[in-house]
């Protein structure tokens, strides 16, 4: 009988070129969430100075920025949903290192473009296109990563992939804190940097085998041009691709309609009424912050549980943890720091699951469709989940607090917890052919 490797052995047995494959496509996920994140931290300043401009120096309101930045957002939203189905399908067609390449460049090219905003409407157009990139980039960069690493060491390799998001959350930070001085411009042209990643990528990182070898036989057969987003839906390939889609239509719904209040959270307590606008906004940074270590351990931790226990017992532990800690955190604390001790575990949970799906959606579909299965997955139900901050301002509305809110929203996790017995066990499997 096998035995899984230790923590200290894992490692042994890869390959230089493994570990480049799996760096590029970290660095290339890195630079999505740094992208995706400099939207939110210069959102207020952006849509400020480009409403005023356009109102002619008329005063500008926050429920002006809001309402103007939640269409924004939604937009974002719906072209990652949009990006990531038809890059996946296109990564299928020309190859995981060639799609990679292109998602990095789209998503890095029209960042920097985005500076050149004279509206807001401009600014949304430009945030579509970005975000066309940032879905495509991770069906790609997840397909890769399985089909190069060994068998056995493959979920901790897409755990690691995916721990590049709290990697690039940092990273947008950082720069946000170095440049702030210059104007939201500036952070938006920083945004162009990935496309050197791209430059690499095109001169290091070759098609997996795997992927060759069944393109070949595709074209062979004369099956390599039908349509393959139809395939999801037939035969054996259905439930996994119903299973799959309603968790990751879980995890964003939670994720959006939840977790991200955390600053309007920190802004309620009672010991942050009365500071200063720029203290404040340094509380919920410290927070935020908070947030992201606990999901990076989730990240990492991942595989090495799903190695051990299975895939569907570390979802339904996702799922479950989540549903506990969002009420607990958005419900009990009465003060900054009793929120700052929660918001690890509630990101261990409620970001952490986000690391099983480049574990497990490239291990529920054969070679041919793998980046196409795995894609739609992973964003079909994004654009009804970005409903999610819509639902949770109405709740507001109705149940009186962002704290209860936030609560009625966490009750999706038990949608994931009842869809789970239907999903496939993948652990020890090999990938399908």
């Amino acid at each position: 009988m096998s035995t899984l490797p230790t923590a200290a052995s894992w490692p042994h047995g890869v390959t230089p070129y493994q570990w480049l494959v799996l760096f590029v496509a970290w660095l290339g996920w890195v630079f999505d969430s740094m992208d995706a994140t400099i939207y939110a931290l210069v959102l207020h300043p952006a849509l400020h100075d480009l409403l005023q401009v356009a109102s002619g120096g008329a005063p500008v309101s926050d429920s002006d920025i809001g309402w103007y930045g939640g269409i924004v957002f939604s937009i974002f939203l719906v072209g990652w949903a949009i990006g990531g189905v038809l890059f996946g399908v296109v990564a299928d067609y020309v190859g995981r290192t060639k799609t990679l390449i292109a998602t990095i460049l789209i998503y890095a090219v029209f960042t920097g473009m985005a500076a050149l905003s004279q509206d807001w409407w401009h600014l949304a157009i430009y945030r579509f296109l970005t975000a066309l990139g940032t879905g495509g980039e991770w069906a790609a960069g997840a397909s890769l990563v399985a089909e190069v690493w060994p068998e056995e060491k493959r979920a901790k390799a897409a755990g690691i992939l995916q721990s590049a998001w709290a990697a690039g959350f940092f990273l947008a930070a950082l720069f946000n804190l170095l440049l702030r001085g210059y104007g939201w411009r500036v952070l938006f042209v920083v945004g162009v940097v990935p496309a050197i990643v791209a430059f690499f990528v095109r001169l290091w990182v070759k098609e997996p085998e795997r992927w060759v070898t069944a393109r070949k036989q595709e074209l062979a057969s004369g099956t390599g041009h039908r349509l393959k987003i139809v395939e999801l839906f037939q035969g054996s390939l259905r439930r996994p691709t119903l299973v799959g889609s309603v968790l990751a239509f879980v995890a964003v719904f939670g994720l959006w309609g939840a977790t991200n209040w955390t600053p309007t959270l920190i802004g309620a307590l009672p010991d942050m009424r009365g500071l200063d606008a720029r203290a404040l906004e340094q509380y919920k940074s410290y927070a935020i912050m908070a947030l992201n270590v606990g999901a990076l351990i989730g990240y990492l931790s991942f595989g090495v549980l799903a190695d051990r226990f299975g895939r569907r017992p570390v979802f339904a532990l996702m799922c479950a943890g989540s549903l506990v800690m969002v009420p607990v955190t958005f419900l009990t604390p009465h003060a900054y720091v009793h929120v700052l001790l929660l918001l690890p575990l509630l990101g261990f949970f409620n970001n952490g699951i986000f690391s099983g799906f480049p574990i497990y959606f490239p291990e529920l579909y054969p070679t041919r469709i793998r980046a196409t299965g795995a894609g739609f997955c992973f964003n079909a139900g994004r654009v009804l989940a970005s409903g999610g901050p819509f639902l949770t301002g109405y709740l507001v509305t109705s149940l009186g607090s962002f704290g209860r809110a936030a609560s009625a929203v966490a009750l999706i996790y038990l949608v994931g917890l009842l869809i789970l017995p239907l999903a496939p066990e993948t652990k020890g499997q090999p990938l399908p052919e």
